[in-house]
């Protein structure tokens, strides 16, 4: 038998007495277990946004891309696509032109983001069918060049895909010297018909007009230069092993990025901010403490005659240390184990139900999104633990301390 747990227990759950001492034992496991629950709820949300974000982004972005280490652009060659054609692992090369550049459809503007990529994009599935909401998902038909358009272009400049005698109309200024005279050749322009609209993301959907590659190098003069290779893999391999190999064959002159390097930045932010809810669970564990050593520390002056009968049986001042340490460590136990399962609770009806929705119309998902991860509850439940030792100390040495008074 475990003596210092079962004194331990019997202090906390007599029914013979409930005094002021109890109720306090009782709202310390109340207060702990509320404070857990909460942990694992923000922690949870942390994990589900962070999900979420890749799930997006990965909708739209390549498994890995190949930037410029310096610059915005860089040369092209069939010796470069080779070189990473021949990484095993690695099943399509697209090449990628993306620049800035003003859409014009029927006496409305904008300001999009054109993407001009090669004639295997649409291999790569990047866009779902099920994401294209009017029209077709393809760049060419019958041999003429088609645009896939986002949905918020499309509602911006009142895209009619049936009215075929309004071309989109696309813009990009020149860099470098003026045009003296004649402002024409400040830009360059090109009209293409729009034969697909896409709605994938908000930012994605407002922004992008996706082009075939020479329409883009056309009208952005580029001629061999891109702005970066989008890749996909055939899943056979390791992601990070396969973009490991394609920057030693390319070397330090590129930047090869696989998803979340691609977001680097936004994803930097989330795990700083899950980092600091992770340090604010810590303070609020120990505000939760304090009830629990303020509850012991009572229960010490209340038991000084059962201290004495313990001592006076033998007991030494380590077992009454302990009989303390293990009311702490029951208090702590029974309110974090509680907390763990009601937050557990929650974070599933949320899941399952969407609870909380996030309160936009325009919103990704219905609810807040939400991810239960087991480190979450291994890393409260030892936390709570140590705060607990440590705050059980001093109530179990000053009780420990009136045996050895009594004793003199």
């Amino acid at each position: 038998m475990n003596i210092p747990f079962f004194i331990a227990k019997r202090y906390l759950l007599s029914k013979r007495k409930k005094n002021f001492i109890n109720v306090i034992s009782i709202i310390s496991v109340v207060a702990v277990a509320i404070i857990a629950a909460s942990i694992i709820i923000v922690l949870s949300i942390f994990n589900g946004l962070g999900d979420l974000l890749h799930s997006i982004n990965n909708s739209f972005d390549p498994e890995i891309k190949v930037e410029a280490t310096t610059g915005k652009t860089f040369q092209v060659s069939d010796s470069l696509i080779h070189k990473i054609e021949r990484v095993p692992g690695v099943k399509i090369v697209t090449e990628v032109i993306e620049d800035y550049a003003v859409a014009r459809y029927n006496g409305a503007n904008q300001v999009v983001t054109v993407k001009g990529v090669g004639d295997n994009f649409i291999d790569q599935e990047r866009i779902p069918k099920e994401s294209i909401v009017e029209g077709e998902l393809l760049l060419k038909k019958n041999g003429a060049n088609r645009a896939l358009v986002g949905y918020g272009v499309k509602s911006t400049l009142s895209i009619a895909l049936d009215q075929d005698f309004y071309p989109l109309q696309l813009y990009y200024v020149k860099n470098g010297g003026g045009g003296g005279l004649d402002p024409s050749k400040l830009y360059s322009q090109k009209s293409i018909a729009p034969g697909g609209v896409f709605s994938i993301i908000q930012n994605f959907d407002e922004a992008y007009v996706i082009v075939p590659l020479e329409f883009a190098k056309e009208l952005l003069n580029y001629d061999d230069k891109r702005t970066s290779l989008e890749i996909e893999t055939d899943g056979k391999r390791d992601l990070y092993d396969v973009e490991d190999d394609i920057q030693t064959a390319l070397g330090k002159d590129f930047n090869v990025l696989n998803g979340e390097e691609q977001h680097q930045d936004l994803y930097r932010v989330l795990k700083l901010e899950k980092l600091f809810a992770s340090i604010a669970a810590v303070l609020l564990l120990l505000i939760g403490s304090i009830n629990i050593y303020f509850s012991l520390m009572m229960l010490a002056l209340d038991k000084k005659r059962d201290i004495t009968i313990l001592a006076s049986l033998g007991a030494d001042s380590g077992l009454l240390r302990k009989i303390f340490l293990a009311e702490g460590l029951l208090i702590a136990g029974i309110g974090t184990i509680s907390g763990l399962f009601f937050g557990a609770l929650i974070v599933a009806l949320q899941q399952q139900f969407n609870l909380v929705s996030m309160g936009m119309d325009s919103a990704v998902v219905d609810g807040y999104p939400v991810k239960m991860i087991l480190s979450d509850f291994a890393y409260v439940f030892v936390v709570m633990t140590i705060v607990t030792i440590l705050i059980s100390s001093r109530p179990a040495a000053i009780a420990s301390r009136f045996a050895t008074v009594q004793n003199l």
